[in-house]
């Protein structure tokens, strides 16, 4: 059976050519006898495959030698809590709520100590970014007054197709990002960052593996509340070389491989070139349609996630239902918004998103072809 166009928001679409390395390995990786599924994660061999795969990230996003790289489980869910677990001494962080996974966090954070809402755009569904001039002065009164532990950001929202264009100002306050939907898909610049995080299921391998990548002062001193579980120590952690207990060895394998692929096909500025110009074909096909439209303010559209719809929910299931006909999958979007959504991450190929786009402008001819009862 052929492979069908996947625009799966996560977990979602690996390079065809990393799955035929993994299939390959699959029995015997390497000439040991035994698949890495199979591996002890002590062995010299196992060592050389998470050492490989943080290597290669450290070399595409340029990493400082001050902040460290783990390999952790959990996915964001487990870093909504343990973000404030290490973080929080004072007892007050900034929180900038720009989609559901934002505001989950927000939540999780208010039990562990005063969690300030910095700015939202739910009053408008989350169709936006808010303002980052009001964001700034309201993170610099913060900073000024009783003070922030950290800012946290979700970089790229994955239900509501919308991302920062540009990071907020924070001064010496460090700012935390769940990069989850956007990582690999572009130049990003870590100093800017006091810890960012990334579910792998998007970009960057397997379901299963969260990647969380720290400055070395924010955790010196170990989490800010004694009772932080073990596991969620990020000192721990980061001193026991994401190895604290068995991690998520295979995951691990399947990102290093991933990793090499993003490096190989020409880095992280190539891949930001491919990916908006595939987000961009299809943000100009809905600029030019009677049937379809965004749902997402232009100067906040999302790299990653393209979001629409037709306006009427039955014509929108009747679109999905065709899409699969024409071995178009994962394009419903999300239950808490309805519409279509598809994700181009790196591994969805131009030629993907083109039967995407010639699928929507025969669906749109179709209907005007037949037109609806009122």
């Amino acid at each position: 059976m052929a492979r069908v166009h996947n625009f799966s928001a996560g977990p979602a679409a690996l390079p065809t050519s990393v799955l035929a390395e993994i299939a390959d390995e699959m029995m015997d990786y390497r000439g040991c006898g035994m698949s890495v599924l199979e591996m002890s994660h002590r062995s010299s061999m196992y060592q050389q495959i998470i050492d490989d795969a943080e290597a290669t990230l450290r070399r595409l996003l340029n990493i400082p030698d001050n902040y460290r790289v783990l390999f952790l489980q959990g996915g964001a869910t487990l870093q909504f809590a343990g973000i404030p677990m290490n973080l929080m001494r004072r007892g007050r962080a900034g929180y900038v709520v720009t989609g559901n996974f934002a505001n989950k966090a927000y939540k999780e954070a208010a039990k562990y100590g005063e969690a300030v809402l910095l700015a939202s755009s739910e009053d408008t569904n989350f169709d936006r970014i808010p303002n980052m001039a009001d964001i700034n002065a309201r993170i610099a009164a913060e900073a000024a007054g009783d003070g922030l532990d950290y800012v946290y950001i979700c970089q790229n929202n994955t239900i509501f197709g919308t991302m920062f264009h540009e990071l907020p100002d924070c001064g010496d306050v460090p700012l935390v990002a769940d990069v989850s939907s956007c990582f690999l898909s572009q130049p990003l610049d870590v100093e800017r960052y006091g810890l960012i995080y990334a579910g792998a299921q998007k970009n960057a391998g397997a379901a299963g593996v969260t990647v969380v990548i720290v400055r070395d002062d924010l955790i010196a001193d170990g989490p800010a509340f004694a009772q932080t579980p073990q596991y969620m120590d990020l000192k721990t952690q980061a001193a026991k070389g994401s190895m604290l207990n068995t991690p998520n060895t295979f995951g691990i394998y399947v990102c290093g491989k991933v990793f090499r692929w993003v490096e190989q096909t020409g880095g992280l500025a190539a891949m930001a070139e491919r990916n908006w110009a595939k987000a961009n074909l299809l943000y100009d096909l809905l600029e030019n349609s009677e049937l379809f439209h965004g749902t997402t303010q232009a100067d906040s559209r999302s790299i990653a996630n393209v979001t629409f719809r037709t306006g009427d929910a039955e014509l929108d299931a009747a679109f999905v239902a065709g899409a699969a006909e024409h071995q178009i999958q994962n394009v419903k979007g999300h239950r808490l918004v309805g519409g279509m959504r598809a994700s181009v991450y790196n591994a969805v190929t131009m030629e993907d998103v083109q039967a995407l786009a010639t699928y929507m402008k025969d669906f749109e001819a179709q209907q005007s072809l037949s037109p609806r009862s009122n």
